[in-house]
């Protein structure tokens, strides 16, 4: 993504600041902002408060303080002065904004009849930012590909160690197709929008040729659809945990398409004792459970078993 791209999202006065701090905007994951408090960015693995003149400080007590009109101010120019364009999205906690980058929001929720209505008072945002790191799954393609057909895959981390970036660049490539595998036709439901990272329905990201894209849409949901409709070969969800999400997973199973997803994990252990889990572990429905390094080597492998939890590769610890 460009630098000049991300300062545009902020109002001037922020992004004056910003640019003061000559970020290198691949390394920029996100920034905070909550009213009365410091300013928050984590950049390059690590936690920077930013002061006034626009300097990076690791002692976040002494950095600049954002008020509630600036916390105001930096959401109005980031929903394009037309906050109300994003009520659905904003309904769900967060909304997304050209590049695919996704504004989280919290503040007042508004209750109706069990559901949320709307969020007021909005004083607390996360802007974070997309990253495609094409080729980051080339070290892991080998494993998911068998006699030409994909390996049913889950990959497992805990959250912020790159399973959503890895799991778009496997997109990109199987969609595309590699030396090994003829590209497919990949159905993604990108229920919280941040593998396609759409804008106004067009992925901002680089997931194939071949690839159709439900955005917002609850994978219970989307995954029937697509059956329905795009005739998937491969689908591909984030972030597998609810039992809703199960039944999902095996309606496509049984329509015979490949299934790539992720779901939060430190072990292959922690990830059978998930009740939601347990049974597709048991059934052995998974050929790949791909497990990526800590936060200290974002994106990077450490552990692939196979169906039965054999070893294919990497730490054995990962178990």
């Amino acid at each position: 993504m460009s630098g000049e791209a991300v300062m545009d999202l902020f109002p001037a006065g922020l992004r004056s600041r910003l640019e003061h701090a000559k970020l290198d905007p691949e390394l920029l994951q996100e920034i905070r902002m909550r009213a009365n408090r410091p300013l928050l960015l984590r950049y390059g693995g690590k936690e920077y408060g930013l002061t006034m003149d626009g300097k990076l400080t690791l002692q976040t007590g002494n950095c600049a303080v954002m008020g509630q009109r600036e916390v105001k101010e930096a959401l109005e120019h980031l929903a394009g002065y037309s906050l109300y364009a994003y009520d659905e999205e904003v309904k769900q906690g967060y909304f997304t904004v050209p590049g695919g980058h996704r504004v989280g929001v919290a503040g007042r929720v508004v209750m109706e009849g069990g559901h949320v209505q709307c969020i007021r008072h909005i004083s607390f945002l996360n802007i974070r930012f997309a990253h495609q790191k094409k080729g980051c799954a080339d070290e892991l393609m080998p494993y998911l590909i068998q006699d030409g057909s994909v390996c049913h895959t889950l990959l497992i981390s805990p959250p912020g160690c790159g399973k959503t970036t890895m799991l778009r660049d496997v997109i990109r490539q199987i969609s595309n197709g590699t030396c090994s595998l003829s590209g497919l036709t990949v159905g993604v439901v990108d229920e919280r929008s941040e593998l396609a990272g759409a804008y106004l329905g067009i992925p901002q990201n680089d997931l194939g040729m071949r690839t159709d894209v439900l955005d917002g849409c609850l994978k219970s949901e989307g995954i029937q659809m697509l059956l329905r409709s795009m005739a998937p070969q491969v689908i591909a969800v984030d972030e597998i945990g609810g039992e809703e999400d199960l039944a999902a997973v095996r309606s496509a199973l049984y329509c015979g398409c490949r299934l790539i997803a992720t779901a939060h994990g430190a072990s292959y252990e922690e990830v059978r004792k998930r009740t939601i889990l347990q049974s597709l572990i048991e059934r052995q429905v998974f050929d790949r459970y791909v497990f990526l390094a800590g936060r200290e080597q974002v994106g990077r492998l450490r552990a692939v078993f196979g169906r039965k939890g054999e070893l294919l590769m990497g730490q054995a610890e990962a178990a």
